[in-house]
């Protein structure tokens, strides 16, 4: 990443409530489509904690903020969220750009 290349990074961290992280995966999955099917959006990840039981992180970025906060006040997320929303205790989110990105040595190579 260099140059004028900005990604605007949502993290969210998702405290599930005890027995049902099994049924919230499966959920996220089916509705992740309605986060990357937007074209302002890179791609998306959903990570379990090793550290803390039945917390999750959820890694999202943006071509910008911008349009970030219009998907995420749209009617759509609103569903998504409510789709999810059972299986929550707590949650928080927090917003950043990427400074810098360095790849390791033991990523894939992509060739063109």
């Amino acid at each position: 990443m260099g140059g004028t290349d900005v990604v605007f990074r949502v993290l969210l961290r998702m405290e599930i409530r005890p027995g049902l992280e099994r049924e919230f995966e499966e959920t996220w999955y089916k509705v992740g489509h309605e986060i990357t099917d937007q074209p302002a959006n890179l791609g998306q990840w959903l990570c379990r904690s090793t550290d803390e039981q039945s917390v999750y992180y959820v890694i999202s970025d943006w071509v910008d903020e911008p349009r970030f906060r219009e998907f995420e006040h749209s009617p759509g997320h609103v569903e998504h969220r409510t789709k999810l929303h059972p299986y929550r205790t707590a949650g928080t989110m927090a917003t950043m750009t990427v400074v810098h990105q360095m790849t390791g040595a033991g990523a894939p190579v992509v060739s063109s």
